[in-house]
């Protein structure tokens, strides 16, 4: 090594200018521990209280529904701040619908409309074509009918001569 590049590797351990001590240990990297603490204590100094016997919570984005089961939920009505903690699922409005007709609000009835006319125009599986049923591909799905006679290791046979 030349002495121009220890100089500028030195150079660049130092917590002064020229003359002063090198820095005695590196810097230590936070985890995610130390965000989780950070965040903990900021919704205490904002005033958050526990929720109890809250068993579901949905949260409707479009025509998707994010939803929480049994979730731990937080809030201060004086912030305005609502904390819903827990392992999400994101789903279709339509598969979930029978079940939170009542929890739909104004704001979700033009994605009703939309999926009302769906139902109308192709009956209750309609794809986004809206040509009616999904179909699943018969072929490829379904294992073949035996033949008489034949077995499966006389099929392989041929398959592997040919």
């Amino acid at each position: 090594m030349n002495v121009e590049k220890l100089m500028k590797m030195a150079g660049a351990v130092r917590t002064g200018g020229k003359g002063s001590m090198r820095r005695k240990k590196k810097a230590v990297h936070k985890t995610t521990t130390t965000d989780d603490k950070r965040l903990q204590s900021t919704l205490k100094r904002i005033g958050v209280n526990a929720i109890p016997a809250i068993e579901e919570v949905n949260i409707f984005k479009d025509d998707q529904v994010i939803q929480f089961q049994t979730p731990k939920v937080q809030a201060s009505i004086a912030a305005n701040t609502w904390v819903v903690s827990g392992t999400p699922q994101i789903k279709k409005l339509q598969d979930i619908l029978p079940g939170i007709i009542n929890q739909l609000g104004p704001d979700n009835l033009d994605n009703l409309r939309k999926l009302a006319e769906q139902f109308q125009k192709g009956g209750p599986n309609a794809n986004a074509e809206g040509t009616g049923l999904n179909t699943v591909e018969e072929d490829d799905d379904e294992v073949p009918d035996l033949v008489a006679g034949e077995t499966f290791e006389a099929a392989a046979e041929e398959g592997q001569k040919s």
